[in-house]
C-alpha cells in the first residue's frame, strides 16, 4: 500500500497562529506531508503551504501574513451586536469582501483552481447545512481556491452563510472541525493533527450568552473530535496529534498575540515530536 501522509488543521480563528509554530516544528524534523487538509483557520494555513509548498521561506511568508491580519481587524470583537443586526437584516455592508482582499493580498489569485496546486496536494473543507456534510473542495480540479476558501470560512455573525445551487454552505468547523475523517476518506495512511480545540473557552464568559454559545462550539467541536479520532483508530491510522493550547486562552477574534502563538505552538510540537520519536516512530523518524 502506497503511504500517504496528511497534515489535518483544524479551524480555531486567531489561534491558528499556534499551527504555524508547529509547522515550522515539523518541517524541521524533516515531516512533508503528501496533501493538506483543513477547515474555517486550518484551511487558510493549509492554502498558503499547498500554494507555496512546504519549506521554511514559505513559513516565514506565513507568519508575516499573520501578523498583518492583527492590523486588518478580520473579525470584529463585538460579534454579538452583529448577531443582533443580522438577524433584524441591518448588516450595513457585506464584510467577507475584507477577508477577500486579505487572501488576495496574500497571493491568492481569484483565478487559481485546484489543478494549479502539484505538491502538496490541497483539500477545503466547508459546511453543507442543508445535508449536515462536509463539502471537500479540491475532488474537482477545475474549483476555484478563493471560493472554497471563503465558504470555508464563512462563520457567523462576520460572514455569513452561501446559497449555492442546492447547497446551503458554511464554515466547514461545523460538521468536522478537525477533518481527521475526509482526510481517511481521501486515503491518507498517516495523520499529522494539529488541533486548537481549547476547554477553557468555555468558563471565560460566564452563564450569559456569550458563555452558552463557548460552551455550544465546544461541545460539538469535542464530540466531533473523539468521534473522528476513534475512527482512525478502528481503521489502524496512525495519528501524530498535536494538541495545541496556549498558555492563555485567546479569543478566536483577537489576532493581536500572533508571535507568542507561534512560539507556543513550535514548542509544544518539538515536545510532542521527540516523545513520537520512540512511540509513533511510523511518523516520526530519528536523525
Amino acid at each position: 500500500m502506497n503511504k500517504k501522509l496528511a497534515f489535518v488543521l483544524s479551524g480555531g480563528g486567531s489561534r491558528g497562529a499556534l499551527q504555524v509554530g508547529a509547522l515550522y516544528a515539523l518541517l524541521e524534523a524533516g515531516i512533508q506531508p503528501d496533501f493538506l487538509i483543513g477547515a474555517s483557520i486550518g484551511a487558510v494555513n493549509a492554502t498558503f503551504l499547498a500554494l507555496n509548498r512546504f519549506s521554511k521561506d514559505s513559513l516565514d511568508q506565513l507568519a508575516a501574513a499573520w501578523r498583518s491580519a492583527g492590523t486588518s481587524d478580520l473579525l470584529p470583537a463585538n460579534y454579538i451586536w452583529l448577531t443582533v443586526r443580522a438577524m433584524f437584516n441591518r448588516s450595513s455592508s457585506d464584510p467577507s469582501h475584507r477577508l477577500r482582499n486579505f487572501f488576495i493580498d496574500h497571493g491568492l489569485a481569484p483565478e487559481l483552481s485546484f489543478m494549479d496546486i502539484t505538491q502538496p496536494s490541497l483539500v477545503i473543507v466547508s459546511a453543507d447545512l442543508n445535508t449536515g456534510k462536509p463539502i471537500l473542495h479540491g475532488e474537482q480540479p477545475d474549483d476555484k481556491i478563493l471560493d472554497a476558501l471563503l465558504l470555508s470560512t464563512a462563520l457567523p455573525p462576520w460572514y455569513m452563510p452561501v446559497r449555492k445551487q442546492d447547497r446551503y454552505l458554511m464554515d466547514g468547523a461545523v460538521v468536522s472541525n478537525l477533518p481527521v475523517e475526509p482526510a481517511l476518506n481521501l486515503g491518507a495512511t498517516q495523520i499529522v493533527a494539529l488541533d486548537l480545540i481549547d476547554s477553557r473557552e468555555t468558563f471565560g464568559e460566564g452563564n450569559g450568552i456569550r458563555g452558552f454559545l463557548d460552551r455550544l462550539i465546544f461541545t460539538v467541536e469535542k464530540r466531533q473530535l473523539d468521534l473522528e479520532l476513534a475512527l482512525a483508530e478502528a481503521r489502524g491510522i496512525p495519528i501524530l496529534y498535536l494538541g495545541l493550547t496556549g498558555k492563555l486562552p485567546v479569543p478566536i477574534w483577537d489576532f493581536q498575540h500572533t508571535d507568542g502563538l507561534i512560539s507556543e505552538g513550535y514548542e509544544i510540537a518539538q515536545k510532542v515530536i521527540e516523545g513520537a520519536r520512540f512511540t509513533n516512530p511510523i511518523l516520526v523518524r530519528g536523525g
